[in-house]
């Protein structure tokens, strides 16, 4: 009798062992495959990719664990990619690149857009606005890039615009055009602002580089990432940094993210819209399989809201209607005054010949 109940308790654990082995693989069969995601990243990013709500969101849906290297938008393009699933730059010019250099066109997709801006200080805007440069409507501030490519032009000084106390000529600091994108990207809109508002072609290289090169001549150092030169901008006063090209995203979250000091320097910084401007678009490009799932992961709705509400990247006709959320004053709704890059092939010409 005792035999049959020792049998009879050992076949019960055999089952309860049984059905918890197939509730756990019925649990698992659920799950994605866990892997690491890494990749090269643009800086201006960096505060998505280290989001604690986002990256666990991602990890639990998409199974894939964040990971990164910063690097600039065209630096990346010539590093190694052996050991990477992706690359993230900050324009469609440098996936144009990427197929230039390595003669192929690997999946990829545009997840974030930002338009570039110029960050200021309160003081060197009103100068501006006297000199009829800058103006503002709805509360937004607006620049003529005419007028501003003008002022570099004549190697105008900050004396000039009724700003003694900053030294040196009226320039837009910018990082390097040949290793990152807002840099390059300024660079473009200069030259299509001296081209008269038309995107530089390879027939108008003589007539703008000249131009091109009197300006950038006065450049000494520049920053190679995005994330670098907004910090600089924030640390130092206005004589280091009276106007710098970034993109917008990068106040916007940094307001959400650091609300104690961007309340204490808040009524200082000002953003400005240049007329016309430049969309920054961000393509994800997927070097394999793991890649390919970390586009779906960052293209998901739920991580395109968040990218939106915490880190200011603009996604679609919602966050038109959303820009009032931030504690950023004079953010645009909208972004109607843009210009196209140049080409690829003009653009690289336009760079090299610069710097």
């Amino acid at each position: 009798m005792k035999s049959k109940h020792i049998k009879w308790i050992g076949f019960a654990v055999l089952l309860i062992t049984v059905a918890a082995i197939i509730v756990v693989n019925i649990i698992m069969s659920g799950r994605p495959d866990q892997a690491m995601l890494k990749g090269y990243l643009g800086g201006e990013k960096i505060g998505i990719f280290e989001d604690e709500e986002i990256g666990n969101y991602i990890k639990k849906t998409y199974g894939l664990t964040l990971n990164y290297q910063k690097a600039g938008s065209y630096d990346m393009m010539s590093l190694d990619h052996s050991k990477v699933n992706y690359l993230f730059p900050a324009s469609q010019s440098a996936f144009e690149y990427y197929k230039t250099l390595h003669g192929k066109t690997p999946k990829n997709d545009i997840i974030y857009n930002t338009p570039l801006v110029i960050y200021s200080r309160t003081k060197i805007v009103e100068a501006l606005q006297k000199e009829g440069i800058v103006f503002e409507r709805n509360g937004v501030f607006y620049l003529y890039m005419d007028k501003l490519a003008d002022l570099m032009l004549e190697g105008k000084t900050w004396a000039d615009v009724g700003l003694p106390e900053l030294y040196g000529s009226v320039l837009v600091d910018t990082t390097d055009p040949a290793s990152s994108n807002s840099g390059n990207m300024f660079a473009a809109l200069l030259a299509n602002t001296i081209n008269g508002g038309n995107p530089v072609n390879q027939s108008d290289l003589a007539t703008v580089v000249p131009k091109m090169q009197t300006i950038y001549s006065k450049y000494g150092f520049m920053e190679t990432s995005s994330a670098d030169m907004f910090n600089q901008f924030l640390k130092k006063g206005p004589g280091a940094n009276p106007l710098v090209a970034a993109y917008e995203n990068q106040l916007l979250e940094f307001a959400v993210n650091e609300p104690k000091i961007w309340e204490a320097i808040k009524d200082d910084i000002v953003i400005i819209y240049p007329i016309p401007t430049m969309w920054s678009s961000h393509v994800y490009i997927a070097l394999d399989e793991v890649g390919e799932r970390g586009m779906r992961a960052l293209a998901d709705p739920k991580v395109q809201e968040l990218s939106w509400l915490k880190h200011g990247f603009r996604a679609g006709a919602k966050s038109a209607q959303e820009t009032g959320r931030f504690n950023v004053a004079g953010v645009a709704p909208e972004i109607s005054a843009v210009t196209q890059m140049p080409t690829e092939t003009v653009l690289n010409q336009l760079i090299a010949r610069i710097r």
